[in-house]
């Protein structure tokens, strides 16, 4: 497979160009992350972030990447494979007539014999009568040019909209404006669910492969009409969404899509269609969660291992910069070890860009974890978040600090991480609690430069 490395060479160079984030020495885990993503949406194959990092020689590895990963990255570019992207971007040596001088050999007319000059003039005179019959048929494609042209404004018939052919000359119009690419939504209602109106114009791509892609994940994309106008998405929960317009496998054109609440909002993440629950089903004394028994009689069933449920509250938090700001919350998992193992809680800090992902588990199941920040991932199983394990009997306090470009977290005012925030996750507009099965939040607040923003006991 040695062989090939030019080839993986010539394919990050030509990816890099065409994704515009500059050196990729300057990369981090979130542009990989990134990278990963947008090669699921295009090829509908999931690369994780080692293995693109290892193509990219940020980890060291012995063995080239298999074929079905060259595949993938072929299909990035719009290739077939990985052999139709060699054929494509590898030049094979011109081919010479036999006995000919290789191209980088000169030769000077003082260094040709008499007989070598008397062919090399009867070449230009050969070269001379050639031209003549080349510039007259040249004159004649450029006449007959005209000609249509000039019959297309007269019939008032508009040029073809592909390509046109003409004495064996392909011309190609060029690429749509992004100003002719309509792509703009409005909601149906200000509940949940949401249905999205989208109003849509792509018909100057001619294509009939036209998606609408609901947010990041391309599973939630839908074909649509390539001459069609509206297409109606359903949003089963809250948040900030940016919609694709996709067209052959790009995305043309995105759209925002804000899904708030109107509060404290609670979902039994259930498949096809989550189930809702109401106040009085997620406000108990002094708390704001679900119990098991509810989960149970919701649900059907009595293990709660993989099954989630959130409580959301997503809105403009005005004053709240994600520069400089502090959430504390108390909170805690109450499934039994028997209903759910780890007993695990993700805690969200929603952003128009990305989000702060901070995990809880039971001491046990630390392994598993994985914390998003501005700048990338953190995974349990090649760092230490052994301070992330709580025991659940007791509530939890939780603090997470941004400021200076540091992400500090603290659980019990003893600080468990202090990294790196480079990367603004924009707007703050939610915060989301998920619990592996039940659980209960006690407090949370928001400040902002010390500032309080936001404050609510249940």
């Amino acid at each position: 497979m040695q062989k090939e490395h030019p080839d993986i060479a010539r394919w990050k160079k030509l990816a890099e160009q065409s994704l515009e984030w500059g050196p990729s020495l300057d990369w981090n885990d979130y542009d990989f992350e990134r990278l990963s993503e947008r090669i699921f949406a295009r090829t509908d194959v999931r690369l994780s972030i080692s293995t693109l990092k290892r193509i990219w020689g940020k980890v060291r590895y012995e063995s080239s990447p298999n074929t079905a990963t060259l595949n993938a990255l072929a299909r990035f570019l719009e290739c077939e494979d990985w052999r139709d992207f060699q054929q494509k971007n590898t030049r094979p040596p011109t081919a010479q007539p036999e006995g000919a001088p290789p191209p980088s050999t000169e030769i000077t007319p003082a260094a040709r014999p008499a007989a070598t000059l008397g062919l090399h003039r009867e070449s230009r005179r050969r070269r001379k009568n050639f031209r003549a019959p080349v510039l007259i048929l040249a004159v004649a494609i450029l006449i007959s040019l005209s000609l249509v042209f000039l019959s297309g404004k007269r019939d008032g018939r508009k040029e073809k909209p592909l390509t046109t052919e003409l004495a064996g000359i392909t011309t190609s119009p060029a690429p749509p404006d992004s100003k002719t690419i309509k792509f703009e939504s409005r909601k149906a209602s200000d509940d949940l669910p949401n249905s999205v109106v989208f109003e849509y114009d792509a018909s100057a791509f001619h294509s009939d492969h036209v998606y609408i892609q609901q947010n990041w994940d391309s599973a939630r994309r839908e074909k649509v009409p390539g001459d069609g106008h509206y297409h109606t998405s359903i949003y089963y929960r809250p948040g900030f969404f940016r919609a694709k317009l996709v067209v052959d496998g790009q995305i043309k054109k995105e759209n925002d899509v804000f899904i708030r609440t109107k509060g404290w909002v609670g979902i039994i993440d259930v498949k096809p269609v989550p189930v809702y629950l109401n106040s009085a089903e997620i406000r108990q004394k002094a708390v704001l969660g679900v119990t098991g028994g509810t989960l149970i009689q919701k649900t059907g069933a009595s293990i709660f291992q993989d099954q989630w449920t959130s409580f959301s509250n997503v809105r403009e938090f005005k004053g709240l910069d994600s520069t400089d700001f502090t959430m504390a919350i108390t909170l805690r998992n109450s499934s039994s070890r028997e209903q759910a193992p780890c007993r695990r809680i993700n805690i969200y800090i929603l952003g128009t860009q990305s989000a702060i992902i901070i995990p809880l588990a039971d001491k046990g199941c630390i392994s598993e974890l994985k914390l998003l920040t501005g700048d990338g991932w953190i995974s349990g199983k090649e760092n230490d978040l052994s301070g992330f394990g709580c025991d659940f009997h007791s509530f939890q306090h939780l603090e997470c600090q941004v400021k200076d470009q540091r992400l500090k977290i603290l659980l019990h005012n003893k600080l468990i991480l202090d990294t790196s925030e480079h990367q603004t996750i924009g707007a703050i507009i939610g915060i989301r609690i998920g619990f592996e099965g039940a659980g209960e939040m006690r407090d949370i607040r928001l400040d902002s430069h010390g500032i309080p923003i936001y404050q609510e006991s249940f």
